[in-house]
């Protein structure tokens, strides 16, 4: 990207209020309404926009390279991204269930966008960053997992198999466990939030605390535009989108997946003996179903 003068600009800010900042308040007022509803500009030319917000050509463009931008098409695909973070269910039902496709013709879309999530998911990733992390994790004083809504079932799958393998953490899925559970942190406490398109707001607000407090914060989400990347030390990004109906968390859940693996991989010993300890309640403990005729 290279600025109006031709020099290299500068890092483009990653969220609306970064990119406005500097903006004078004429220009702000001209971009707001454009980064507050991306949806209903995105497949527009820059002279249908500016009909739009009640302007010219050109003075959009202005805007545009003041926020850093190299030019209208570069802004595009940030309106893109940006649309697909602020997404509801209802916005992504109207688009996948529009056509006249039967069920069945849905149900292999859908599955067709799961495994090109995966697919993302597998091209996309640094694997030593995933194995750094499950050393983080061992050294770790307290691990503290953020996430409410339907990523509850992230952290709880998560903080339930880091309990297999003797790591401390604890799974934080309501505002007030959130509040809890940063007020004690510091710098030897490892801290994930789990949140996707525009994040929750007690995931963001409890990493951002975290950090403050000196904890090591890590990002699970499907965005660089998330809020929830800009408290973090790290950031892993996800798909999430392929269903018509929601969300997608395959590849978080094949992330933590290898989390895990990797956990077990880092100290395999210590957690074969752990494994070994677990063995004879897994086979026989009261827990699981036995079949009294053959008992």
């Amino acid at each position: 990207m290279r600025n109006a003068q031709g020099g290299p600009a500068r890092p483009q800010p990653k969220l609306p209020s970064d990119l406005v900042r500097d903006l004078s308040p004429r220009r702000r007022a001209l971009v707001g309404p454009i980064l507050d509803r991306p949806r209903d500009y995105v497949l527009l030319s820059a002279r249908k926009m500016a009909k739009v917000v009640g302007t010219d050509a050109m003075a959009v463009l202005r805007a545009i390279r003041s926020m850093g931008f190299g030019g209208y098409e570069e802004f595009r695909r940030y309106l893109h991204e940006l649309a697909l973070v602020q997404a509801t269910q209802l916005d992504t039902m109207r688009d996948g269930l529009s056509s006249d496709s039967n069920v069945a013709a849905y149900l292999e879309e859908s599955l067709a966008g799961d495994t090109g999530n995966l697919s993302a998911l597998r091209r996309t990733l640094d694997l030593a960053r995933i194995e750094a992390l499950a050393a983080r994790l061992y050294k770790a004083r307290r691990i503290v997992l953020l996430g409410g809504d339907l990523s509850a079932v992230l952290v709880s799958f998560l903080q339930y198999n880091l309990a297999v393998i003797d790591l401390p953490a604890v799974a934080c899925t309501r505002p007030g466990e959130v509040v809890h559970a940063v007020r004690g942190l510091r710098r030897a406490d490892l801290v994930i939030g789990i949140t996707f398109r525009r994040g929750l707001r007690q995931t963001v607000e409890g990493l951002q605390q975290a950090r403050a407090r000196g904890a090591y914060c890590v990002a699970l989400t499907d965005t660089h535009l998330s809020p929830l990347a800009r408290f973090a030390h790290e950031c892993f990004v996800t798909p999430v989108g392929g269903t018509l109906y929601g969300v997608s968390y395959v590849a978080p859940m094949a992330f933590l997946n290898m989390v895990l693996v990797a956990c077990a991989g880092t100290n395999k010993a210590r957690t074969i003996r752990l494994m070994k300890a677990a063995d004879a309640e897994q086979r026989t403990g009261f827990r699981w179903y036995r079949d009294e005729e053959r008992s």
